[in-house]
């Protein structure tokens, strides 16, 4: 896609025209071995379906469906690479860095009735052909729309702070901003960001399943909709794949919840219905 010898274009006007960030370009995909790629597809395909699953439960299941068995130890740390986490409450069994403030859920039983009063944040794995990249996504709760994105190939928190940066740059700004307790949103860089907004910080309990509910619906839909109907060769692929999908899934993809309109028109305020308040009550996801 991007020619590095091209006679007339440099990477630079290549990239601007396939309006890819000229660092993904840069980007190499994270590398595993070829059976440990196939396995951590397989363990994010379960783990879509079934975020319950634990690396024992998960072990059971690969086993019983590809007929070998997988070792577990061997499950813990691919899906510790992958950065997932069975939601289950469990003990808290480690202190954090007195540095990575965990902030209280603001987000129970409070009605979400319109945009910009609640943004919610997650990172995903996405599987590629020779690899795999982190995905990161910014979601307005009330209208669904995906306000920022950014890929990476390690699990760092620059490409956090950058989705969060271009969300900002929009010129509008959440009352309150929602993630999970990951190092790289209680991270001072990013919290401070958000506090000197004017932006209440929200993080989700330990095992609560419905805490950042619409993010989760937002992965399941990108990756059955899209990601896993590919095997893509490189990191501009996924990154212009990726930007093409998301233009179709902000303005042209009729959503259920919005009464088949589209994120886009709802966060405009054009809707033609008006969208039922969001409610999140405190009964855990079973």
């Amino acid at each position: 896609m991007i020619e590095p010898g091209h006679a007339c274009l440099s990477v630079r006007q290549q990239c601007e025209l396939l309006g890819l960030s000229r660092s993904s370009y840069y980007y190499e995909p994270a590398t595993e071995a070829p059976e440990n790629l196939s396995l951590m597809r397989q363990i994010d395909e379960v783990y879509t379906k079934w975020p319950f699953f634990g690396s024992r439960r998960m072990a059971v299941w690969l086993a019983q469906q590809g007929g070998e068995a997988v070792n577990r130890k061997r499950v813990q740390r691919l899906m510790r690479l992958m950065g997932l986490e069975a939601v289950y409450a469990k003990p808290r069994t480690s202190q954090r860095h007195p540095d990575h403030r965990v902030w209280p859920y603001l987000l129970r039983s409070l009605a979400i009735d319109h945009v910009d009063q609640a943004w919610g944040s997650d990172i995903t794995y996405v599987p590629m052909a020779q690899g795999y990249l982190y995905l990161v996504a910014i979601l307005d709760w009330y209208s669904r729309r995906v306000l920022a994105w950014r890929l990476s190939n390690t699990l760092d928190g620059q490409f956090c702070e950058e989705a969060l940066a271009e969300a900002l740059s929009l010129g509008r700004r959440p009352e309150i901003f929602n993630t999970d307790q990951g190092a790289q949103f209680t991270a001072r860089s990013f919290t401070d960001r958000l506090q000197e907004a004017g932006i209440a910080i929200s993080m989700d309990g330990r095992g609560r399943a419905l805490d950042n509910v619409f993010v989760e619906r937002l992965w399941r839909t990108v990756k059955y909709e899209h990601l896993y109907m590919h095997a893509f060769a490189s990191v501009a692929e996924v990154e212009a794949s990726l930007a093409a999908y998301f233009r179709f899934y902000n303005e042209l993809r009729p959503h259920q919840s919005l009464h088949y309109q589209t994120p886009v028109v709802v966060y405009a305020g054009k809707q033609v219905r008006a969208v039922e308040p969001i409610c999140l009550s405190r009964r855990r996801a079973g």
